[in-house]
C-alpha cells in the first residue's frame, strides 16, 4: 500500500469531491460537479475559450460540449464566437451563473472554514503551502 495515495483518497472522498449531491446540498440547483467546475473555472479564467476549459478539465470536447449546452439551457453560461477567430467559442457566466457560483463559494468557504477550526494557525499555514506546492508540482509533472 502507498500512504500518499491513501491519504489523497481519504481526503478526497472526506472533502466531498466525491459526492454527487454537494451541489443540491449547497444551493438546490440541480448541478452536476463537473458543472461546478466548469463554472469555477470559467470564472478564473475570464472569457475562456471552450476547448481550453476542456482540456483544463481533462474532458473531451464531446462530453465538454453536452455539459456547456446544459448549462446554457439553465441560463447559467453564454457561449459567442471569438471575433479574431469564428471557429472559436468563448464561454462567459451568465448573472444568474455568477450567483450559483457565489452560492457554492459560501458553501465551500463554511465547510473548509470548519474543517480548519480544528487546527492551529501554524497548521492552516502548513496545509495551506503544502497544497499549493503539490498543485504546482502537478503542473510540472508529465504524468497528469
Amino acid at each position: 500500500m502507498n500512504p500518499i495515495r491513501d491519504e489523497l483518497q481519504l481526503f478526497v472522498r472526506r472533502f466531498g469531491l466525491l459526492n454527487a449531491s454537494c451541489c443540491e446540498t449547497c444551493c438546490g440547483e440541480q448541478i452536476s460537479i463537473v458543472q461546478s467546475h466548469i463554472l469555477f473555472e470559467i470564472r478564473r479564467a475570464g472569457t475562456p475559450a471552450m476547448q481550453q476549459v476542456a482540456e483544463e478539465l481533462g474532458l473531451d470536447i464531446t462530453t465538454f460540449s453536452r455539459q456547456i449546452k446544459t448549462l446554457e439551457a439553465k441560463g447559467l453560461v453564454s457561449k459567442s464566437v471569438a471575433t479574431d477567430d469564428r471557429r472559436i467559442n468563448l464561454l462567459a457566466l451568465t448573472n444568474n451563473g455568477q450567483q450559483l457560483l457565489t452560492q457554492i463559494d459560501q458553501y465551500m468557504e463554511t465547510k473548509i472554514e470548519r474543517i480548519f477550526s480544528t487546527m492551529t494557525p501554524f497548521e492552516r499555514d502548513t496545509v495551506t503551502r503544502a497544497l499549493a506546492r503539490l498543485n504546482e508540482a502537478l503542473t510540472k509533472s508529465s504524468c497528469c
